[in-house]
C-alpha cells in the first residue's frame, strides 16, 4: 500500500512526539467520536497540544478548526503541522522554546 503525503507527515510528527518522549493518541475518524477532533492529542510536560496534520494544499476544515479554537480556549495549544513546518514542532517542543511558546511570545 502506497503511502500518502499526509501519512508521511502523521510519521514524522510520531517520530518527533516519540524521541521527545511526548504521550500521545491518534483517535480514530470513525462515525462515533467526535468530529473535527485533531490527528493527534498529545501530553508534553504537562501540556495539551492538539495537533492536526495536513499535506499539500490541504486545509483544516470548519469542524477542525472549531476543535482547535476550543483546545486555544480551553488552556492548550493547537498546531497544524504539514511536511514545510513540520520540523518546526521538534523545535516547538525543545525545552529553551516551550516557555516562550506557550505564553504566545514566539
Amino acid at each position: 500500500m502506497a503511502s500518502t503525503p499526509e501519512k508521511k507527515v502523521k510519521e514524522k510528527i510520531k517520530q518527533i512526539l516519540k524521541a521527545r518522549g511526548a504521550v500521545y493518541c491518534m483517535p480514530m475518524g470513525t462515525g462515533y467520536g467526535s468530529a473535527g477532533v485533531s490527528d493527534f492529542i498529545v501530553c508534553y510536560k504537562g501540556y495539551f497540544i492538539a495537533i492536526e496534520a495536513k499535506a499539500g494544499k490541504g486545509t483544516t476544515t470548519a469542524l477542525q478548526d472549531k476543535w482547535l479554537a476550543e483546545v486555544e480556549d480551553s488552556g492548550g495549544k493547537s498546531l497544524v503541522i504539514n511536511e514545510n513546518n513540520v520540523g518546526e514542532l521538534n523545535q516547538i517542543l525543545e525545552d529553551t522554546y516551550w516557555e516562550r511558546f506557550i505564553k504566545g511570545n514566539t
